[in-house]
């Protein structure tokens, strides 16, 4: 009896064991399978970003985003029954955290994309992870392995030859607009650290709302001020297609699932899924915009790549 006991609980230890496994992995590939979404979604950001600003002010561009973002974001809150009550003691932290996430980061991005590539843009974001281990370090003093520092050191040699590419020309439009765009990648990386704790705290969705108020209160005077002479009548089908894509499909969408994942697993980890940009990026520009590959931005991006991934595992 006893030994037929044992084997009945050894029976159901296994099949507990297997359940929690299968359970995992179906978590596991559902949270992957949400960032691959994410992926897509920033990689097209990229081409209708260039798009659209090549052709609208990026003030104009950037205030009607975050109206149409914030208020959509802020409607899905309240319908699931939110309430944007936050601690005094946070209010700081999420005003930090709009201003990182639209005035720097989405203003910086949309002007720097007048005068690079989409291709360029969604490359020094895969970087993110880089400059997320590195601020880390000086900021949370997390600590930097020699992987790391090798990991860190090819990445930005693959970053420097994608910024200059053209040569070191800063009066070039090229590389202003390279260098706008790493401020804005610089931002989004301090935009992760410092959001992690908030969603741990709130939630994503919370987070993600409250954080979109503060930054569209933050951007709207400098907005209204730098787009005070444009012409809203000016905009066509495709200016506000882009427009609704970048508001609802990347600010939207894509904070969502960004603070989503990171409030599942290892801020690195969730960076990581940037690597994937420049490739998904290059093929639509290369169908969409008539880009041209050059050997320098593949050998930039495969060092860039490289010094992620070995980032990654040390």
């Amino acid at each position: 009896m006893k030994t037929k006991e044992r084997v009945e609980n050894t029976e159901v230890g296994i099949h507990s064991l297997s359940m929690y496994i299968c359970t995992r992995m179906r978590k596991r590939a559902h949270l992957y399978s949400v960032m691959v979404v994410q992926l897509m979604i920033t990689g097209g950001t990229h081409i209708v970003a260039q798009a659209v600003v090549r052709e609208v002010d990026p003030a104009a561009v950037l205030l009607l985003r975050t109206i149409l973002s914030a208020a959509g974001m802020s409607a899905i809150f309240l319908l699931k029954g939110g309430s944007f009550s936050i601690e005094r003691a946070d209010v700081p932290t999420f005003v930090w955290l709009g201003i990182l996430g639209i005035p720097i980061n989405q203003y910086f991005y949309l002007y720097g994309m007048q005068y690079t590539t989409a291709a360029n843009g969604a490359l020094l974001y895969a970087a993110t992870p880089t400059f997320v281990l590195l601020l880390s370090h000086f900021l949370l003093k997390e600590k930097i392995t020699l992987r790391k520092s090798i990991g860190i050191l090819l990445a930005f040699c693959g970053i420097t030859m994608v910024i200059f590419e053209h040569g070191i020309d800063f009066s070039s439009e090229y590389t202003f607009g390279n260098i706008l765009v790493l401020i804005a990648v610089v931002a989004w990386a301090l935009f992760t650290i410092s959001g992690r704790k908030m969603i741990l705290k709130y939630g994503a969705l919370h987070t993600t709302a409250v954080m979109m108020i503060f930054g569209t209160l933050s951007f709207f005077p400098f907005g209204m001020a730098l787009s005070y002479n444009f012409n809203l009548s000016h905009l066509t089908l495709p200016h506000w297609s882009g427009i609704f894509y970048l508001s609802f499909g990347t600010s939207i969408a894509g904070y969502l699932i960004w603070y989503y994942a990171l409030s599942h697993i290892e801020t690195a980890k969730v960076a990581v899924f940037a690597n994937g940009q420049p490739i998904v990026a290059t093929l639509l520009s290369v169908f969409f915009l008539d880009y041209s590959i050059t050997w320098t931005f593949v050998t930039g991006g495969i060092l860039t790549i490289i010094g992620v991934v070995v980032t990654q595992l040390g």
